[in-house]
């Protein structure tokens, strides 16, 4: 059975195309199950679309559940469309997001770490002035936050979590074994699953998040694996999806999972 959970579209402000298409473009590559999972608002700003271009408005969001929903019962029997969606951990402003997005029956919350001191994880900018022990520092707080993320109990899975590497490669060369243990320990802990997503090979580090070191050491801590294609466009659902279930066998995986409702889903690999 095939899936993916990690798909966007036009509201986000940098995807193309509706959600019909994204579940259209599901059932041409054979997927049983489809999870719409556009960005969050940015709730707690001031603004009603503080970035059009990363984030729909506040106001959108209720379209947004409604139209999921009503798509659901529309491709009943065809394929289940599931209500997710995908959030920024900020911790200053978690309690924010829980409460708001508890207002709706999402299936599953993508818990995802964009921002670390302020900047973007996809700035390769940042590392130009950095030092090796700064780059440490930096490396060790993105994880640090999704260790924290995991321990928030807001997520079912947490999104594609070496992705500071997309436009700088040289990320996963940064020591940081410690702190990457201690979070793949704390995810295993906490129940929460991570997803292998393919959207890395759009950016400069190609491949996908997360890597094949990191998905050894999760398999060693017990942590569940799901899939997300981070589709931008519907030409991306499940993109590399069989690749992805290949490789995970190869590793050791005999399964992975879904979330329904928030009620985990097994899927023999």
């Amino acid at each position: 059975m095939k899936f993916d959970l990690h798909t966007h579209h036009f509201r986000c402000g940098h995807a193309d195309g509706s959600i019909r298409d994204y579940i259209e473009a599901g059932i041409a590559a054979g997927l049983s199950v489809i999870g719409i999972s556009d960005h969050t608002p940015y709730f707690a700003s001031p603004s009603e679309q503080a970035f059009p271009r990363i984030a729909m408005a506040k106001s959108e969001i209720a379209n947004y559940v409604d139209e999921v929903l009503s798509l659901q019962k529309e491709y009943a029997g065809t394929i289940d469309v599931l209500l997710g969606i995908e959030s920024d951990y900020f911790p200053q402003h978690a309690e924010l997001y829980r409460t708001t997005l508890a207002a709706y029956p999402f299936d599953y919350i993508i818990g995802s770490v964009h921002n670390v001191e302020g900047d973007s994880i996809f700035n390769k900018s940042r590392w130009k002035k950095l030092g090796p022990k700064q780059m440490h520092a930096v490396k060790a707080e993105y994880y640090r936050l999704i260790t924290e993320s995991a321990r928030s109990g807001m997520f079912q899975i947490l999104g594609h979590i070496d992705a500071m590497k997309g436009n700088y490669p040289n990320f996963s060369q940064i020591p940081a074994a410690a702190e990457i243990d201690e979070c793949l320990r704390v995810i295993g802990e906490c129940g929460v699953a991570i997803e292998i997503n393919t959207s890395g090979g759009t950016k400069l580090c190609g491949g996908w998040y997360p890597s094949d070191d990191i998905l050894e050491r999760a398999l060693h801590y017990g942590v569940e694996v799901s899939f997300g294609s981070d589709a931008h466009k519907p030409s991306r659902v499940a993109d590399q999806q069989g690749a992805v279930a290949a490789r995970l066998k190869e590793i050791g995986f005999t399964h992975w999972v879904y979330f329904k409702r928030k009620e985990k889903q097994t899927v023999a690999l």
